[in-house]
This record gives structure tokens, C-alpha cells and sequence, in this order.
């Protein structure tokens, strides 16, 4: 999917402060100032909505069913505001979309979405890597390529009983370990159907690390509302036993009410389909 760059992502900023883990590994720490701005807001909910159906199959999908395009979006596309675990994946989903948008236009990684458009079941998680950035050279594969994988968890409306940042390094770990190739292996198929050949032969470049070498990161986030944010998530987490941890980024983003900015987006992407 690409766009121009979201609007909203002027109002994330970075906290110029050191903050480490128990190990001894940099957490980037970035605050979401959002505001009552109903241009950029409807900016964003477009963005948003086009990651589970483009805009302009929507009336296609919806035909047979009796709903119109808000009620579609609603009771079939998207995740339940009310009933659990509807409010959860509604918050897993913002934290990912947002996390994947700082990766590709502040990072500039090349972040393929297609998580959320292939659901089967819309209270519910998709399988996999929660994100895949790449950077690479477009005419010929180099060693100096980067692959990086984020495991993404949100906080958004209460506090979590366990760490949350070591909840993400712990996932990243199985990213690493397992879902790699199975992640990549989906993406392909993915693109392949859709008939995006050379997309689809940019993710087999990273298929093969050993033929076709390439620098691969890892990376752990955690997206949590200001008022549940306690720094000691950062001082306990602990990366030590992470098997890229030479290679690991590790990102928390903060803001004011960010369960009710999700419910806010979700909102005008349905009213204002």
C-alpha cells in the first residue's frame, strides 16, 4: 500500500531523553500529540479504513447484503467497538497500522499491508508477523538490504497485568525464530495472487539469507495511552536471551486517550466512507 505521507504523523514526536532496558538496550520513546483537527482526522480515517477494503470496492463487497457502506463497515469489516475481544483487536490493529506508518515514511522501509484486508473473521488477529519492512536496492540485491520484523502490543485502555515491552521482546523472539519464513512465505502468495509480480520477487530476495545475504533486524513496540505509561516497562524489560539482540529496535509510543482517538477513527472511516 502506498500513499503520501498521513498527515498525523507531523504530531509524533521523539522524546529526547536516554532510556534503556535492564541490558542495557536504547528504547526509543515517541509521543503522539494528536488534536481535534477534522481534516487531518479524516485524512487518517480514510488511510485507516483503505487497510481492510479500498475505497473503491467497497460498493462491490457490500452489494447482497442490505447494508450500506457505513452499517457494511460496521457489522462486517470492522473489529466490534463494544463486544470483546472486538475493543482489543481494535486496538492491536491502530497500534500495527501506526507503527508500520513510522516505519515506512519516517524509516522509509517498503511495508507491504495486507493483514487486515484478509480476515476472515473480523474480531480476530491475523496470523503471523505483525510487520514487515524492507530496504533494499532496486536494481540489484545487496548485502547492505534490511529486513526487519516488528512484534507490536497495545495498551490502550488499561493497565496490563505483565510488562508489555517484554511481552514484545518475547514475541520478537518467535518472529526471529519461527514466523520468519512463514510470514514471508504468506506475503508472496499474497502479492502473487494480487498479481504484484515484482513486489512479490522483492520478498523472495529475503527468502534465502544464505544465497542471497542481507542485514536483518528485529524489532519490539509497545503503543500505550499516557496515563498508563510507567517507565520501569523500559528499566525490567530484559532483551538479553534475544537472538538478534545486536540487531533489535525496540519503540514505545505514547499519547493522551489513544482508545478513544481508535474508536474516533474507526468512527469517521464508517461515516465517512
Amino acid at each position: 500500500m502506498k500513499c503520501d505521507k498521513p498527515r498525523y504523523l507531523d504530531w509524533l514526536t521523539s522524546i529526547n531523553h536516554s532510556f534503556k532496558t535492564i541490558d542495557g538496550n536504547h528504547v526509543k520513546l515517541l509521543e503522539l500529540t494528536h488534536q481535534p483537527d477534522d481534516t487531518i482526522l479524516s485524512l487518517w480515517a480514510k488511510h485507516f479504513r483503505e487497510h481492510y477494503c479500498k475505497d473503491h470496492e467497497i460498493d462491490n463487497l457490500l452489494s447482497g447484503t442490505g447494508y450500506n457502506r457505513k452499517s457494511f463497515l460496521l457489522n462486517l469489516v470492522f473489529p466490534d467497538e463494544v463486544n470483546a475481544p472486538g475493543p482489543s483487536i481494535r486496538a492491536g490493529d491502530f497500534s500495527e497500522i501506526l507503527l508500520a506508518d513510522f516505519l515506512e515514511y519516517i524509516l522509509e522501509y517498503w511495508v507491504p499491508r495486507h493483514r487486515y484486508d484478509e480476515k476472515n473473521i473480523r474480531n480476530e488477529s491475523t496470523k503471523g508477523a505483525d510487520i514487515i519492512g524492507f530496504k533494499f536496492d532496486t536494481s540489484v540485491g545487496k548485502p547492505t538490504d534490511t529486513l526487519v520484523i516488528f512484534e507490536v502490543k497495545a495498551t490502550l485502555s488499561k493497565k496490563s497485568d505483565g510488562n508489555r515491552l517484554q511481552d514484545a521482546i518475547d514475541g520478537s523472539k518467535k518472529d526471529f525464530n519461527v514466523r520468519k519464513a512463514e510470514s514471508l512465505n504468506a506475503l508472496k502468495r499474497r502479492l502473487i495472487k494480487d498479481g504484484h509480480l515484482s513486489d512479490a520477487k522483492i520478498v523472495e530476495r529475503f527468502q534465502n539469507k544464505i544465497d542471497h545475504p542481507y542485514k536483518e533486524k528485529s524489532g519490539a513496540a509497545v503503543v500505550i495511552s499516557s496515563s498508563l505509561f510507567d517507565k520501569s516497562i523500559i528499566s525490567n524489560a530484559n532483551a538479553s536471551d534475544h537472538p538478534n539482540n545486536k540487531s533489535l529496535m525496540l519503540i514505545i509510543i505514547s499519547g493522551n486517550d489513544l482508545m478513544s482517538l481508535t474508536h474516533e477513527l474507526y468512527r469517521r472511516a464508517a461515516d465517512e466512507a
